[in-house]
């Protein structure tokens, strides 16, 4: 994606903020613009180096500590799983070494390249057991709060039916509770394309949301998030368990595929209210409730409650 002048300047001056004398100024690295739903994030390809600089999303801080964030980006760096940082702002400027020969994953292409799920799983296994530390709790309920505290100073409505549902979840927080897992670094939100594939490895990037957690959260998210067909499904989970879950353990994730989508409707509705032009963000909100409603009215989302509970 071409970037226009206007981008160009932006660039160069989160460069010149974050300390760094880049060969953009004289034409010699080519930048290019990469996704971004609430961020812009620019690929600049120098002669000795390529690197990913991100710029923070208006609105951004509303919801995003980026202290927090610079920490467990430069520790998932050093346990393995996320390129290096060179560089970042407490604002949200951060600049990270690019991992060359990358695909930048989707839905599409977990679906389409071969043993894309297993890697997902291994990286993921190597971030939870790595024993690096972040600095903030991702807890999902609190989280909620926090998220209905943002939207209660906005102009934007619930879906309806919302608090019935989350009200309906009362039992799952309890059973979560009766049977805590260890805390483990997480990345707490694997979108497809926060995973990079390269060189039959996976790579994981983009910290915003990332705490200590439940580790099966990642999972049940991921499933949701790269929209695996039922055979991927059982792939990555076996590949992460390294073969059969308990039924405990397979309730977690399934139990989070459902959370998730309860959790990250307020965020869509917050990008909604913010008037975030990057998509339909209404329609991305109801889409996941209505997920999120379909899949807790299931006889076997109540079985898995139970075996979480009994442990």
């Amino acid at each position: 994606m071409s970037v226009a002048e206007q981008d160009l300047n932006d660039v160069r001056a989160a460069l010149n903020r974050l300390g760094i004398r880049a060969a953009v100024e004289g034409g010699a690295a080519s930048v290019q613009r990469l996704g971004g739903l609430t961020n812009r994030v620019y690929l600049i390809a120098g002669p000795h180096r390529s690197t990913v600089l991100r710029i923070p999303g208006a609105g951004t801080e509303e919801y995003i500590n980026r202290k927090v964030e610079a920490v467990a980006a430069r520790a998932a760096a050093g346990a393995g799983v996320s390129p290096e940082v060179l560089a970042s702002t407490d604002d949200g400027l951060m600049l990270t070494v690019a991992i060359a020969n990358a695909v930048t994953m989707s839905p599409e292409n977990f679906a389409t390249i071969p043993g894309a799920p297993t890697r997902a799983a291994h990286v993921l296994r190597k971030l939870h057991t790595s024993g690096a530390t972040f600095d903030f709790r991702f807890e999902l309920f609190a989280m909620i709060d926090d998220y209905l505290k943002v939207l209660s100073g906005k102009t934007v409505d619930l879906p309806a039916g919302y608090h019935d549902v989350l009200a309906s979840a009362e039992s799952v927080r309890q059973a979560l509770n009766a049977r805590p897992l260890p805390l483990a670094p997480c990345h707490c939100d694997p979108l497809s394309e926060n995973f990079i594939d390269a060189g039959g490895r996976m790579w994981l990037v983009d910290w915003e949301y990332s705490g200590m957690n439940d580790p099966l959260w990642d999972l049940g998210d991921v499933i949701v998030e790269a929209k695996l067909a039922p055979d991927k499904e059982a792939e990555l989970i076996g590949a992460y368990f390294g073969g059969t879950p308990t039924p405990a353990e397979h309730g977690r994730v399934v139990i989070y595929k459902a959370m998730c989508d309860l959790l990250w409707t307020l965020w869509g509705l917050i990008q909604h209210a913010n008037k975030n032009p990057a998509d339909d963000f209404w329609t991305y909100a109801t889409g996941r409730f209505e997920r999120c409603k379909a899949l807790m009215a299931t006889p076997e989302f109540r079985g898995h409650v139970t075996a979480v509970a009994r442990g």
